[in-house]
């Protein structure tokens, strides 16, 4: 590989700095993300008084067929519990459609019609501030955590509490996640 070519792929991967202390919101219902839906937002000031289930997603995962269980999950739970995917493109490239393509392969391959945002990055100098709060404690009150890879699940209360935190291998249909939802 060409030196000019590794200075791009660092500069492209840890040049681009996260959010700051400052413009992390205080409580999960304060954030507004872009939807994987070109032009829409997904507020999570509608969730209140709903566990929230967050999950880094990947199409080209092995952890991939989880979206199955996910979507069986939020249907049998809506009324109490909205997953919602963050595809990022983290771990070894297997995130890498764009939205629409994201987007397709969901529907045409799992159904899923819980919430999806855009494409963001779940790790890195490049974190979302969703993930700076999901992941350090001085945010979430709960616990530091690392993405470990695709399909991490972060579990929060009807009170906006970060309460758990799920490594990806933890199915979503586990007796230990159904257990933490009801």
């Amino acid at each position: 590989m060409s030196l000019t070519i590794m200075f791009f792929l660092k500069y492209l991967f840890f040049a681009t700095p996260s959010a700051t202390s400052e413009n992390i919101p205080k409580t999960i219902y304060e954030f507004k993300v872009p939807a994987l839906t070109e032009g829409e937002t997904i507020d999570f000031a509608k969730f209140k008084g709903k566990k929230i289930l967050i999950v880094n997603t990947a199409s080209k995962c092995g952890y991939t067929p989880q979206y199955e269980a996910l979507e069986k999950i939020y249907e049998s739970h809506k009324d109490k519990l909205v997953i919602i995917g963050f595809p990022a493109n983290n771990f070894l490239f297997q995130e890498p459609g764009d939205s629409k393509e994201i987007a397709t392969f969901c529907q045409k391959n799992y159904g899923v019609t819980f919430p999806m945002a855009a494409k963001i990055s779940v790790k890195g100098k490049k974190m979302a501030a969703i993930y700076q709060w999901l992941t350090e404690k001085k945010y979430n009150g709960f616990m530091d955590s690392d993405v470990k890879w695709n399909f991490q699940k972060y579990l929060i209360d009807e009170k906006g509490n970060l309460i758990a935190v799920f490594p990806p291998a933890t199915k979503p249909d586990s007796e230990e996640i159904l257990t933490a939802i009801k």
